[in-house]
């Protein structure tokens, strides 16, 4: 009887097990969860941008003359100042440049850019000038455009992963073209012109500052501001020197270029 019973247990007990076993879930593992990798600045890069830019032409000039008198003091007289044009215009061209994004976020670059510009000022006017009693009818223009310029600069600022804001400074360059003309009726009523005329290279300074945002992994979205100063360049110098008659002149004009630009444009880094 007692066999019976062990025997009837063992068999329930077994039969139990596997029901059990069948019941119970098995351990699963979790998920592995790829770390989302922080966006970098890192790399090189090339763009192209468009902007607008002006400010002003300052002229400044000056003249004067010494005529020398037996036993008596010279003769002198002498003028001077400056006058300026309003300058604006659009401009376009392309940037290409490299960053090194350290750390702690902080962002080290260098860039260069050159752009096609239409930043001019002109001015142009008419007057009657009365000589020895007879009017004489002028006509005078003068102007000056940036025909080109670009800049070559450092970049400091700091990201916030996509965002990226930066202060910029360094070289500027550019050809600088710059006409006048003056123009009257003469005696015989033919109209005599005169004309003077400078262009060539300047190089200057630039500092400004920027934002940035990244719209994909290669593609930015940039606009900057930049202050640009192309320094002086003589205009007309002339003098006289008469040491027969003891006379003497001078007269000389500059141009001074300087202006503000803001543009926008797109980068795609490597």
């Amino acid at each position: 009887m007692q066999k019976s019973l062990l025997g009837a247990g063992l068999f329930l007990g077994a039969s139990f097990v596997p029901a059990l076993a069948a019941d119970m879930s098995y351990p699963v593992k979790a998920p592995v969860i790829t770390p989302v990798q922080a966006f970098s600045w890192t790399g090189f890069y090339v763009g192209a941008n468009v902007g607008f830019g002006g400010d002003r032409f300052e002229y400044p000039f000056h003249a004067s003359a010494q005529q020398l008198q037996a036993e008596a003091p010279p003769l002198t007289s002498s003028t001077s100042g400056k006058f300026s044009l309003t300058s604006s215009g659009f401009f376009g061209g392309g940037q290409i440049g490299y960053n090194h994004q350290y750390n702690n976020n902080v962002v080290l670059g260098l860039e260069a850019d050159f752009q096609w510009s239409g930043i001019e000022g002109r001015f142009e006017g008419n007057q009657i000038l009365t000589v020895n009693g007879t009017s004489v009818a002028t006509t005078f223009g003068t102007g000056s455009e940036i025909a080109w310029f670009g800049t070559v600069r450092g970049r400091l600022g700091y990201a916030w992963d996509r965002l990226f804001l930066y202060a910029t400074g360094g070289a500027a360059y550019g050809k600088v073209d710059t006409h006048g003309t003056f123009s009257f009726a003469g005696p015989n009523g033919v109209a005599q012109t005169t004309s003077v005329a400078s262009g060539g290279t300047q190089w200057g300074w630039t500092a400004g500052a920027g934002l940035e945002y990244a719209l994909a992994p290669q593609w930015s979205f940039k606009t900057e501001y930049l202050y640009i100063d192309l320094g002086s360049r003589t205009l007309l110098s002339s003098a006289i020197n008469d040491v027969a008659n003891g006379f003497t002149a001078n007269a000389g004009m500059d141009v001074d270029t300087k202006f503000h630009t803001i543009k926008a444009g797109v980068n795609y880094r490597f």
